[in-house]
């Protein structure tokens, strides 16, 4: 599966997140999802909401994925941090 479609799943579950999802394989993936619908829940709730997206395609299609998925702001000062 390319990850252009998983992209566009996570995107059309999570509207107005942003998403970028790599792959050397095309089987093992790996995922940045930033959403405003992630605050106030803990990483289990956050990857969950992902794999809703993602549906049966999870342990079939995609073999493995690996998920950092962050709030807006949290991505800002994860990225403030990087920088300094």
């Amino acid at each position: 599966m390319d990850p252009k479609e998983i992209k566009t799943l996570i995107e059309n579950g999570l509207p107005g997140a942003q998403v970028d999802v790599v792959s050397d394989d095309n089987t093992h993936y790996a995922a940045v999802v930033i959403c405003t619908e992630f605050e106030g829940k803990r990483a289990l709730a956050r990857h969950q909401l992902v794999y809703k997206c993602l549906g049966e395609l999870m342990g079939n299609e995609i073999h493995a994925l690996s998920i950092r998925a962050h709030t807006p702001e949290e991505w800002h000062d994860l990225n403030q941090a990087a920088d300094t």
